[in-house]
């Protein structure tokens, strides 16, 4: 593979994406220009000596270089739009995006929130943004206006909203389901205890108990009877599983703390696997693009359909990596802490990664929508500056 060839395509990438050249779109470009993936180990070296060097040239020198050079590349057309994804159906694709109320919208949200908006809008469909606000102590109150205003902006108001602590009765029986059909039970074990048992990938002794008993136990939880931390909802799972995280997770607990906005009237909140199914099952989700953190709630969902007798519709599930910036870590809860310690003015301040920043500096949706297309559904994980960023976003509007 000629170096002139890897150099051409280097600097087109780097030119594309705010001066830094990556060598998975460089790989891909090659293989017009006759690379073969078998040739791709021995060709690394080069191609990763020549993205060092084009990153280190400044992007005036990167377009006078490419002007040179930019003959001797092949073009091919370039994907327009997210990827296809099994089952898209005009008018019936559901999706869905679900951010805690800890704080603003930020560009770790962005990249996750629009790909399921536009899968959503390109067939006709309905997207959720749905607020999970069902642990009352990491709640900031003024978030829930701040994520549906910049959800709304977001999404240009093609939108619906739902908040999940105006859903506890709906969750409730989905737990009275499975506990009826022997699929979860009350457990009382010390943490400890239960703890150690499960990792011998033995049963605790609240495990066996009759369905009877179980619902008993989840009427005392219900009502006051066992105090906070006493009594537990869990998944009655394979107790076998290699993946200890399998092994009977946890559906609900009892915490009496406030809530924001239903103060004490419940005292049983769910915890996100029982939520989330329950709010998938009933909303008929139909695909879901999610962070590659979620692999293993994905795989405990799959199994809460599988006992509620849910298979078939199982959401088409796809996982992206995350984004991180060198500058500061993408944090809602933090920056909501930040600005109440005096750190930044307030959450549209220009250093900060969020919506309302973005907002503030004239950014566009759109053209945050051109760039997670561009991103696409890649599980890979990144580092790149903010500055960085801010750049690509530029040239993107420039070109709107």
């Amino acid at each position: 593979m000629k170096k002139d060839s890897i150099r051409a395509y280097a600097l087109k990438n780097a030119i594309e994406h705010g001066g830094k050249a990556t060598s998975g779109p460089v790989i891909n470009s090659l293989f017009n220009e006759g690379l073969k993936k078998g040739k791709i180990k021995e060709t690394m070296p080069a191609i990763k000596e020549v993205i060092d060097q084009v990153n280190l040239l400044s992007p005036e020198e990167q377009e006078s270089e490419f002007k040179k050079l930019q003959s001797i590349i092949g073009y091919r057309e370039e994907r327009v739009g997210l990827p296809d994804l099994p089952n898209l159906q005009k008018g019936k694709v559901v999706t869905r995006f679900s951010p805690s109320p800890s704080g603003p919208l930020t560009f770790g949200h962005i990249i996750t929130l629009l790909p399921n908006f536009l899968y959503a809008k390109n067939y006709n469909g309905k997207f959720y943004l749905r607020i999970e606000d069902t642990n009352p102590e990491n709640i900031y109150k003024p978030a829930y206006k701040m994520i549906e205003k910049e959800g709304k902006w977001l999404c240009r108001n093609d939108i619906n909203i739902i908040i999940q602590s105006d859903r506890l009765e709906i969750y409730y029986k989905y737990a009275e389901k499975l506990i009826k059909s022997s699929d979860a039970y009350i457990c009382t074990c010390d943490p400890e205890s239960f703890k150690d048992l499960i990792t011998q990938k033995k049963a605790c002794p609240c495990r066996s108990k009759d369905m009877k008993e179980h619902k008993i136990r989840w009427s005392l939880m219900l009502e006051p009877g066992f105090k906070e931390g006493e009594a537990v909802l869990r998944f009655k799972s394979d107790i076998k599983n290699e993946n200890p995280a399998m092994r009977d997770f946890p559906l609900a607990r009892i915490n009496e703390s406030l809530h924001p906005r239903t103060g004490n009237k419940y005292r049983v909140w769910p915890l996100m696997n029982l939520a989330v199914t329950a709010d998938d099952i009933e909303l008929g989700m139909t695909h879901i693009i999610r962070g590659k953190d979620h692999k293993d709630n994905a795989k405990r969902q799959e199994l809460m359909y599988q006992a509620l007798g849910k298979i078939k519709k199982f959401p088409i599930t796809k996982f992206i990596g995350k984004l991180h910036l060198k500058e500061i870590k993408m944090s809602s809860s933090k920056f909501t802490k930040d600005i109440q310690q005096g750190k930044y003015k307030s959450f549209s301040d220009p250093l900060l990664p969020t919506v309302e920043s973005y907002k503030k500096q004239g950014f566009k949706p759109e053209t945050f929508w051109q760039f997670v297309e561009q991103r696409g559904l890649s599980e890979t994980d990144k580092i790149i500056s903010h500055k960085d960023i801010l750049e690509v976003l530029k040239n993107i509007q420039k070109g709107l």
